[in-house]
């Protein structure tokens, strides 16, 4: 375990009759992330913001209340009060209560993942049997957790040599597609050219390694904030970027396509082939 990891939720993981002592610890760091504050050049100070309110001006911050707009202009406030009883006890047991397979969950419902620990040697064993018993069958665990207050949805499922927490979107809070796709042609598509592009997928396809792929803007702003430090003039950091075209004929760019990347290849196995005999040459 990381010396500076600390535990977002500790709590129990129960299925059926087995429960195990468990410890929850945020997966996604962001920390790597560049953000900004709002400064007033003149001074270099940070800018501090008043609440005003038309018509009145500046207000005491103990006059504010939450308020749920459910017309133009009209709301119902409610007193930290009102919301304190509605909120939901911690039971700190996270209940296995249904398994789906892990394809049958729609992609929109991932929020943020989560990894999740035994608390101690004890915990472990019921936790390993948890974990093998997921990734035999194929399944994701469905429960639901509340954490300060709020109940989440999320889908358990194993990871490497432990469990991963996804905590997911209620149904109600996606958007409807259909709402999106009404300008989708109904019309089915050319068979020579849905071919194609089943052909260029499989030549780009591949085992999923995330760290080929670099967040090029943040690389930018790193640069710039380091020149920026250094006293530099500040120039425009140079980024490969796709050169598009108006492709008109979309049967010849599928074709030109799937040529071009035979062709990478084969120029590929060429350059392997090469170097392989080199090093053969040499050897003897």
């Amino acid at each position: 375990m990381p010396k500076a990891a600390r535990a977002y939720w500790k709590g129990f993981l129960r299925l059926s009759l087995v429960t195990i002592g468990v410890e929850i610890y945020n997966a996604v760091e962001s920390k790597a992330d560049i953000s900004f504050r709002q400064i007033h050049k003149p001074s270099g100070k940070r800018v501090n913001y008043e609440k005003v309110v038309a018509g009145i001006g500046k207000i005491d911050t103990k006059d504010i209340v939450k308020g749920y707009e459910v017309d133009k202009d009209t709301y119902v406030t409610l007193d930290p009060e009102d919301i304190e009883a509605v909120k939901l006890e911690s039971k700190k047991t996270i209940d296995l209560v249904q398994f789906v397979d892990a394809k049958e969950i729609d992609y929109r419902y991932f929020e943020r993942p989560y990894f999740i620990a035994p608390t101690d040697e004890l915990s472990g064993e019921g936790y390993v049997v948890i974990r093998e018993a997921l990734r035999k069958t194929g399944k994701v665990g469905l429960a639901q957790i509340t954490i300060s207050g709020r109940e989440w949805l999320v889908a358990i499922a194993p990871l490497e040599d432990g469990l991963v927490m996804e905590m997911l979107r209620y149904a109600e809070e996606l958007r409807q597609p259909e709402d999106f796709f009404d300008e989708v042609p109904g019309t089915k598509p050319d068979k020579e050219m849905v071919d194609l592009a089943v052909q260029l997928i499989g030549k780009k396809s591949g085992a999923f390694k995330p760290e080929k792929f670099e967040d090029h803007y943040q690389t930018a702003l790193k640069a710039l904030v380091q020149d920026k430090l250094k006293g530099r003039k500040i120039v425009a950091h140079e980024q490969d970027r796709p050169k598009g075209g108006n492709i008109v004929d979309l049967m010849e760019a599928l074709k030109r396509s799937v040529n071009a990347s035979s062709e990478k290849g084969a120029s590929k196995a060429s350059g392997t082939k090469t170097k392989s005999t080199r090093g053969t040459k040499k050897r003897a």
